[in-house]
C-alpha cells in the first residue's frame, strides 16, 4: 500500500509499504475514506526535531473498519469510524474526568497518511457512525479527528460563553476551527487575527465578526480600540510561539482565560506579569474524544461545514505537493484522497 514518510526536514516521500497488522488485542484495523496535512506535521518539515529513522506521517482519520483485535468489542468491520489524534481507553481517571489526551495509557497516531492504518486502543479511541454517510461529509469528518476538536476545546478551555467577546489568534486551521467554535457557543464578537485575505474570508464565513491584520502591539492596540480598552472575555492561542503568545496575554482582560492549543516552540513566560495579570490559563493536547459524538452529531445534522477548511484537494501519492503548499501557505490545510 501508499504511505507518507518524512526522511529528513523537506524531504517527504509517498512509498510502498508494508500494510498494517493487528499488534494487540485491543488495535483495530482501518481503510482510510481521506487523510490530510495538519500545520503540525510543518515543525519537523521545517527542521524542528530529530530524525533517528523514517517518520511515518499523520494523524488524522476517518474510514472503514476492516479488522479488530479479540479484546476490541465497540467497534467492527464495517463501521465507518473517526478517532482522535490522541490514543486512549476512555477508562483511566483522566479519561473519566474528560481529559483522553492525558490518558495513563496514552499514545499518539501516526501513518494515517496512507490507505491503510493501525488504530491502538480502538475500543476507547474510536466512534463508529449509524451508517456510512455521503461523500461531501468525508471532509468535516476527517476534520474531527483534530483541528475541529482542537478548536473546539481551546473554545472550551477558554470558557466562551454565550455573549462573550473572544480573540482568535492563528489563522491556521486551528484558529479558523476555534472560531467555529467560538460562534457555536454563543460568542457574540470574535475578533480574528489575520493579515492573508483567504484566512480572513474563512474566518468570516466561519462566525468571525471582526478582523485584525496588525500583529505585535499594533495588533494588541487594535483589539483594545474593539474592546473599549477592556480585552477579550476569552482568547484562544493556536499557533505556540513566543510572538503569539504574547500577544494573547496582552488581549485578555483580568479574570478571564486562555485556552492555548499551539504547540509551544521557544515560549517563556514571566512569572511577575502573570501573577499581577490575573489570567487564567488551560491548554495542551486536545482531548477529542471527549467532543467526537457532540461533533459528529452536528457534522451529519449539517449544522456546521468544517470540512471548508480543507482548500487543497490531492491524491495521496502527491503528498509531498501538499506539504509544499503548506508550508508556502498557498494552502490552509490540503485534504488527501487514499
Amino acid at each position: 500500500m501508499l504511505g507518507t514518510l518524512m526522511y529528513a526536514p523537506g524531504q517527504v516521500k509517498v512509498e510502498d509499504v508494508a500494510e498494517p497488522s493487528l499488534l494487540k488485542p485491543t488495535d483495530a484495523i482501518i481503510k482510510l475514506a481521506a487523510s490530510c496535512i495538519c500545520g503540525s506535521d510543518l515543525w519537523p518539515y521545517r527542521g524542528h526535531g530529530d530524525f533517528a529513522q523514517p517518520m511515518s506521517m499523520g494523524h488524522e482519520y476517518c474510514g472503514v473498519v476492516v479488522a479488530v483485535g479479540e479484546a476490541v468489542c465497540t467497534v467492527k468491520p464495517g463501521q465507518f469510524v473517526v478517532g482522535s489524534f490522541c490514543l486512549s481507553d476512555n477508562t483511566c481517571p483522566h479519561c473519566q474526568y474528560g481529559f483522553q489526551s492525558s490518558c495513563e495509557q496514552r499514545e499518539f497516531m501516526s501513518g494515517a497518511q496512507a490507505e491503510l492504518a493501525r488504530v491502538p486502543l480502538a475500543d476507547g479511541t474510536l466512534v463508529a457512525l449509524e451508517a456510512h454517510p455521503p461523500a461531501d461529509l468525508i471532509p468535516s469528518l476527517l476534520a474531527a479527528s483534530d483541528v475541529l476538536g482542537t478548536g473546539w476545546y481551546a473554545a472550551d478551555a477558554a470558557r466562551v460563553q454565550p455573549g462573550s467577546t473572544v480573540v482568535v489568534v492563528g489563522d491556521g486551521a486551528v484558529g479558523l476551527m476555534g472560531v467555529l467554535s467560538a460562534r457555536q457557543m454563543g460568542a457574540t464578537r470574535i475578533i480574528a487575527m489575520s493579515r492573508h485575505k483567504q484566512r480572513q474570508e474563512l474566518a468570516l464565513e466561519f462566525g468571525a465578526t471582526d478582523i485584525i491584520a496588525e500583529r505585535g502591539e499594533d495588533g494588541i492596540a487594535a483589539v483594545k480600540a474593539l474592546t473599549r480598552h477592556v480585552g477579550a472575555d476569552a482568547v484562544l492561542e493556536c499557533v505556540g510561539t513566543q510572538q503569539s503568545m504574547a500577544q494573547a496575554l496582552a488581549c485578555a482582560r483580568p479574570g478571564s482565560m486562555i485556552g492555548y492549543v499551539g504547540v509551544p516552540h521557544g515560549v517563556e513566560f514571566d512569572g511577575q506579569q502573570l501573577f499581577f495579570g490575573q489570567k487564567g490559563m488551560l491548554g495542551g493536547p486536545a482531548p477529542v474524544r471527549r467532543f467526537l459524538p457532540d461533533l459528529l452529531a452536528l457534522i451529519e445534522t449539517r449544522k456546521i461545514n468544517p470540512g471548508r477548511v480543507f482548500d487543497l484537494e490531492l491524491p495521496l501519492a502527491d503528498a509531498a505537493a501538499g506539504y509544499r503548499a503548506m508550508d508556502s501557505r498557498e494552502a490552509i490545510k490540503v485534504l488527501l484522497r487514499t
